[in-house]
């Protein structure tokens, strides 16, 4: 039901604190947490922790005391937990999330937990999650268990595009298939006047941001994807890197969601997809959602262009390549299961709709 006032229907959008990005952000983290307090409990990807520990020890000495924790892979219940209990045992007034989203996410529910301020610095620029205030929480099988909606956005989003031109440019695709997905589903709720993240329609800014994601990656995409591979902070990885987190943080957040993550979901019910990036996934949600619709043409736009950014075009290239009947019924039963996102979609999508257009991905 549309929440309405004396004026007609209530409309909203979200954003992050502040969002700062810069070449070399990371000499800036001490001086940030400094505003927040005194003490800080910093979360690191298991992944990157050997080799930014140093660093951040380093951004950190003198404005803050802080403990270093090596983050141990998944958003799950228990790894949330045990973040808020060793930051309370330090008698933290501020949680910094460092890596990737398992460990940005992780670092935002426990800061929820303890009522804490937390930032958020991303070392890659692999999806939107740094500026949102959702979780995506994982068993501990790697199977996605729920969404979680936090009370607040990040105090602080704080970007180097340095760090991130230096890591694999597969992740910086992944962010672009993220990113893919924020027009798509933006415009499908638009349409459908389904709910954003807030529970009620976007206002027109938000449907004007992700119209800028796509318009962005689509302009910048293979040209930022080549500067990575190069490890510059060019100025089209700069718009990428802008794109992936800000744009498709702001887009996904305040226009909504639809079929693309929905079946992202359902296909994390597969093992066989389990070593895949979450955009990469993603991207094949978003070519599956057009088949829903029918729209082939736009379907042969979208798939080329995922071809030109390193981004799967098929069930193979994330790792179906036995894509039984059986398999695709899983994916399309936790993708169209009741109060699922997918239903935010402007037409009735069945279990049978889904797996028809993953066939076509065959």
């Amino acid at each position: 039901m549309l929440v309405t006032s004396s004026t007609g229907i209530v409309r909203g959008a979200r954003f992050p604190g502040r969002y700062i990005q810069a070449a070399g952000a990371i000499g800036m983290l001490g001086a940030e947490a400094a505003g927040f307090g005194r003490r800080a409990t910093v979360l690191v990807d298991r992944g990157i922790y050997d080799m930014l520990e140093a660093a951040l020890s380093s951004a950190l000495e003198g404005h803050v005391e802080a403990r270093l924790i090596r983050h141990g892979g998944e958003c799950s219940e228990s790894q949330i937990a045990a973040l808020a209990a060793s930051a309370r045992d330090g008698a933290a007034e501020v949680i910094i999330g460092v890596g990737g989203g398992k460990a940005l996410d992780t670092a935002k529910a426990a800061a929820r937990d303890l009522g804490l301020p937390v930032i958020i610095f991303p070392t890659i620029a692999a999806s939107d999650a740094p500026c949102s205030a959702l979780a995506v929480v994982y068993n501990d099988d790697g199977t996605v268990a729920y969404d979680t909606f936090l009370p607040r956005n990040p105090d602080l989003v704080l970007v180097d595009t340095a760090l991130i031109a230096k890591a694999p440019a597969r992740f910086l695709a992944a962010g672009i298939g993220d990113a893919l997905a924020t027009f798509y589903e933006a415009d499908s709720c638009r349409r459908s006047g389904a709910f954003n993240c807030m529970k009620m329609p976007g206002v027109s800014l938000a449907f004007e941001v992700a119209r800028a994601c796509r318009d962005t990656i689509f302009e910048f995409g293979a040209a930022a994807l080549a500067d990575c591979d190069a490890g510059e902070a060019s100025p089209a990885l700069e718009r990428i890197v802008e794109a992936n987190i800000l744009l498709s943080g702001i887009g996904f957040e305040s226009g909504g969601v639809a079929a693309a993550h929905a079946i992202h979901h359902g296909l994390c019910e597969l093992e066989d997809v389990h070593h895949h990036l979450h955009g990469e996934k993603v991207a094949i949600g978003v070519l599956a959602g057009l088949k829903l619709h029918g729209q082939d043409e736009e379907f042969r736009k979208v798939r080329d262009f995922c071809q030109s950014v390193r981004l799967p075009t098929r069930l193979a290239d994330i790792g179906i390549v036995d894509a039984s009947e059986a398999k695709l019924a899983i994916v399309a039963k936790r993708a169209c299961r009741p109060g699922e996102i997918i239903h935010n979609e402007p037409i009735p999508v069945t279990e049978g709709m889904v797996v028809n257009a993953l066939k076509a991905l065959i």
